[in-house]
């Protein structure tokens, strides 16, 4: 095994998240404190499952981008009516996944990986497609700045297992480099007219 994907990919995620987390303190507090608000009481921030690396189970943190209102039924309104005006420029920027540097800094998840993805789809993965959880999942990765939400489920994980088969400290630096064009550009953060990208079926 590659020295940097079993030791310094690991040294590198600690210390820069870590860094991160002290340098980013105070923007942070004031994000969470204008999502509380914002959010209509639903609180600023989103835990959810997600498989990480060898499918264990984890805990992932994110900024809540929508409120929790429902109609007169008592269910969820749509994604698109529930996202605020705030919660949009929060996931436009990709604001919305630095509370994820915590999950970094504990050990869940990588800078640079495969995206961790609802529990519910691991049942849905063929084989090859399972090999995107032989490494850590990351805040961003080989798929998101090759299309993120613009391409097929399918060739995103063709890119997932791309990037587990490939993994070194160069790729990891391209891809935090793209990462960064692309925050500032704004593009490729949701599939047009819709508030969230199309759920995996196993299918597509």
């Amino acid at each position: 095994m590659k020295p940097y994907k079993k030791f310094f990919k690991r040294a590198v995620d600690i210390t820069a998240s870590g860094c991160a987390l002290i340098v980013l303190a105070v923007p942070l507090a004031a994000v969470t404190a204008w999502l509380h608000f914002a959010n209509k009481g639903a609180g600023a921030f989103f835990f959810q499952e997600r498989p990480g690396k060898d499918g264990k189970i984890f805990k992932v943190v994110k900024y809540k981008t929508m409120t929790d209102e429902r109609d007169s039924e008592g269910k969820l309104l749509p994604d698109a009516q529930r996202l605020t005006k705030v919660g949009r420029f929060v996931r436009s920027t990709s604001i919305d996944e630095l509370p994820q540097l915590w999950n970094v800094f504990k050990g869940d998840m990588s800078l640079i990986g495969p995206r961790p993805l609802i529990v519910k789809y691991l049942p849905l993965y063929s084989s090859e497609q399972m090999r995107r959880h032989e490494v850590r999942p990351g805040i961003t990765g080989w798929a998101q700045v090759n299309g993120r939400n613009n391409i097929s489920w399918k060739k995103k994980f063709e890119l997932d297992v791309w990037y587990v088969d490939n993994l070194s400290f160069l790729l990891d630096c391209r891809i935090i480099w793209q990462t960064l064009k692309k925050v500032v550009t704004r593009s490729d953060i949701n599939q047009e007219g819709q508030a969230t990208t199309e759920a995996f079926n196993g299918n597509n």
